[in-house]
């Protein structure tokens, strides 16, 4: 049996079977990236909840892991040559992910580069944009009278939105006709936006048809469903 006892983590959150994969994550956009990349390879996995409520991101169990305390992270006791592999960023574990399984990415060069681009487009831009929106717009950036902040952020991720509408026009996803993690990326913010946030109206969400078609589509995979409940809240 895989030892994964030289990882602090583990201590924690004990593998019940440490030959998976270790996910420790919450199903907020970041996280659901992974569980959802996960689900769609059929790798197996063993998730961890890391509860925000009782602050284990902050844990020295946790930090051990990622110093960045933010969920997802993972521990995959196959990784190269063998040897375990801890692993945080949730782009950087999509990559990872699609490079172990040969999924999700296309095979020839260009395409691959192709595909980390809107995968880095979402990470420094879909992400924190919306992130920072939902919060002026749902938590307590509702008590700001200076409402620039907000403002800032509305006009920002509409020029985000028109860049992934111009980009689906005439693909049924971002890289064509081909599912990639560039979608499973960008998506689960994008119905965060318009759900959670409750932001749609607020950024205009009808006037991006071809966002919405390929969200539905989105939403409408198997394996979407599934991840976007792992872990399951306590």
């Amino acid at each position: 049996m895989t030892d994964l006892s030289a990882f602090p983590i583990t201590a924690k959150w004990p593998a019940q079977h440490p030959d998976r994969i270790q996910l420790y994550s919450l199903p907020t956009p970041n996280g659901v990236k992974v569980s959802i990349m996960l689900e769609e390879t059929g790798l197996p996995y063993e998730p961890h909840l890391v509860s925000f409520e009782t602050n284990d991101q902050m844990s020295p169990a946790f930090l051990s892991l990622n110093p960045n305390n933010k969920i997802p992270a993972i521990l995959d006791p196959n990784g190269p040559d063998g040897k375990p592999l801890p692993l945080f960023e949730s782009g950087a574990i999509l990559i990872y992910l699609a490079d172990k399984t040969g999924q999700f990415i296309p095979q020839d060069a260009a395409g691959r580069y192709e595909t980390i681009q809107w995968v880095m487009f979402q990470m420094g831009g879909i992400g924190p944009m919306f992130g920072q929106l939902g919060f002026f717009n749902k938590f307590a950036g509702k008590d700001y009278e200076d409402k620039r902040p907000r403002e800032r952020y509305v006009a920002e991720s509409k020029r985000l939105l028109g860049v992934l509408e111009q980009r689906l026009g005439g693909r049924e996803w971002i890289m064509g006709h081909t599912y990639t993690i560039a979608d499973m990326a960008s998506f689960p913010w994008i119905r965060n936006l318009i759900g959670f946030y409750e932001a749609g109206e607020l950024v205009g969400i009808e006037n991006f048809p071809n966002v919405r078609r390929a969200l539905d589509a989105f939403v409408a995979r198997p394996a979407v469903a599934r991840g976007l409940n792992i872990p399951k809240r306590g």
